[in-house]
């Protein structure tokens, strides 16, 4: 049975590799596919036709291209571009920005399927929980659909069920990711600037944590929580009886998205007012909690009666350690005060630095590129003052010096950028600096107050006391080893592996090409000598020995095609 599954599973596996390999070829990258070692998942028909001769395309660009495969490839795909649009740092500024362009365009399952998912998961059937369900989904992405309902109650709730077959899909093609991107760091050198197999590893971590609904009704009812003496902001109740890893019942709120201008003017809604709660929501979740909602496009912020703001879906989130409340928190205070000297300092403390470089030089470089593009800021007001802009260049700067900046920073900036854009829409002349004014301050007095330097000065007086503990240990044991010439070194060369398996594979193709070399020579001379039995003069053994010769010379040919080696 076990073997049967795995079989079973392998083959899909392989299936649906030939079906990725076909569309990327298709769109122009058959020579990365060469590369990389899959042509044999290539129609051979294909291969004979291009004779490993890929041209390139005209038209489109390299990204451009890749974001319409991924478009193509569906679900898997369309959200591993969806986080890659958030790590320019990974991947580009100029494939983050086109693979921002790449929404959910994932048509709606049946609603009898979703039922059927529901009434499996919650072990009851729909007529028993809800007094209504819309067939009609009011969402649909990539994993997930969304229905209205009511309960039997009255309560009117939004009903998230996930796409059937969605893990094994999403599971089979991270593995055919992992694959894919192992193959393509060995054989294209230049690929591993990219980190390939870095951002499968984020994609997968991501990705798996939406597919389990628990994890997103654990991070609503945290915010809930952040937020229950905050009369100015609503987060939903979730319905734990209805509740699963495939299905997520939540309190419906009442309100139109945060873009929708005209609908909150015909609501006779504070536009100002909206504007000044939902920024400082977000400072709050970042400078206070340490737990912010990193999924905040219009769809998932609405604005309700008595001008308050409503959040929903909370699959992604990101957190903030102390430390980078700290530094935050003096970032923003810095470029408020435009004190830019501190503020270059914040950066360099928010970024990581790699370890390999003059950390003086690399301090002078940043600074003086920083200091360039601060300039112009000295006699602007804070208003005056591009914040999208200014978070833009300052996450460039930090990928032209090759700092490794925390993924959780960079949904950070994802969030400010589209925060911003909303708040202008809510106020032109809205402050968006200003706004963390309040937030920031309470948090550098915060980092004075004597409780927070006791703990402080106590965890620093703990980790002195434990290293002077162990190092004496540690050195003993070092020098017993060293005296008793039990000192090792461990040396990894990387890449050795794989050009013994080339050179093997090379010598092996020319020890056969010297065996047909040898048939062929042997076939002339019974032919030349009349050797054997004969046929109108020529010799039988002769004749078969080149035929054989023949069918070994092809069979090596397609197998050199096939490698992508020609």
């Amino acid at each position: 049975m076990f073997d049967t599954l795995r079989i079973a599973r392998t083959y899909k596996a392989a299936r649906r590799l030939q079906q990725i390999v076909n569309v990327f070829l298709r769109h122009g990258f058959g020579r990365v596919i060469d590369q990389i070692h899959l042509g044999k998942y290539i129609p051979f028909r294909k291969r004979l036709k291009t004779f490993g001769q890929w041209p390139a395309l005209k038209g489109p660009t390299v990204p451009e291209r890749l974001r319409v495969a991924f478009a193509e490839l569906g679900p898997s795909f369309i959200k591993l571009a969806q986080v890659l649009s958030s790590r320019p740092d990974l991947i580009s500024a100029r494939y983050a920005d086109e693979f921002k362009k790449l929404q959910d365009e994932v048509p709606p399952f049946p609603a009898e399927e979703a039922k059927k998912i529901i009434e499996a998961e919650i072990k009851m059937p729909v007529s028993a929980m809800f007094l209504d369900f819309t067939p009609a989904p009011v969402a649909a992405a990539s994993i997930a659909q969304v229905h209205h309902a009511t309960l039997l109650d009255g309560s009117r709730v939004i009903v998230k069920v996930q796409r059937p077959n969605i893990k094994e899909q999403i599971e089979t093609d991270i593995d055919i990711m992992t694959t894919a991107a192992r193959l393509i760091e060995r054989y294209v050198p230049e690929s591993r600037f990219f980190n390939l197999q870095g951002i499968v590893q984020e994609f997968s971590r991501t990705v798996r944590k939406e597919l389990d609904f628990t994890e997103e009704a654990r991070n609503c009812c945290r915010f809930r929580k952040n937020f229950e003496n905050d009369p100015d902001v609503y987060i939903p109740k979730v319905y734990p009886e209805f509740l699963s890893e495939k299905v997520l019942v939540m309190e419906r709120i009442e309100g139109v998205r945060i873009d929708d201008i005209a609908g909150i003017e015909a609501r006779g809604l504070d536009r100002k007012r909206l504007a000044k709660i939902g920024i400082g929501s977000y400072f709050k979740m970042i400078l206070e909690d340490g737990f912010f909602h990193a999924d905040p496009h219009p769809g998932n912020i609405f604005a309700m009666q008595g001008s308050r703001i409503g959040f929903m879906d909370f699959g992604i989130v990101g957190r903030v350690t102390d430390e980078m409340k700290e530094t935050m928190a003096h970032t923003f205070l810095a470029l408020i005060s435009k004190d830019f000297d501190k503020l270059i300092d914040q950066y360099i403390e928010l970024g990581l630095v790699p370890e390999d470089i003059d950390l003086d030089e690399f301090r002078k470089d940043f600074k003086a590129d920083l200091s360039d593009f601060l300039e112009p800021l000295y006699g602007m007001t804070l208003g005056e003052i591009d914040f999208g802009q200014y978070l833009s260049t300052v996450i460039q700067l930090a990928m032209k010096h090759n700092m490794k900046i925390p993924s959780d920073l960079l949904l950070i900036n994802k969030a400010m950028l589209i925060l911003e854009n909303i708040g202008v829409q809510l106020d032109p002349d809205f402050d968006f600096v200003a706004a963390s004014e309040p937030y920031a301050s309470k948090l550098a007095r915060k980092r004075l107050s004597p409780s927070r330097i006791y703990a402080s000065i106590s965890k620093n007086i703990t980790e002195a006391g434990d290293f002077f503990l162990l190092f004496p240990k540690q050195m003993k044991k070092l020098i017993r080893k060293l005296l008793k010439d039990d000192f090792h070194m461990k040396l990894t060369h990387i890449g050795l592996d794989q050009l013994i398996k080339d050179m093997d594979r090379s010598s092996n193709r020319i020890a056969f090409a010297l065996v047909i070399s040898s048939i062929i020579i042997s076939s002339a001379i019974m032919h030349a000598t009349g050797a054997g039995p004969t046929i109108y003069g020529m010799s039988v053994l002769g004749f078969l020995a080149f035929g054989f010769a023949s069918l070994l010379g092809i069979w090596l040919i397609i197998s050199i095609i096939r490698s992508g080696r020609l």
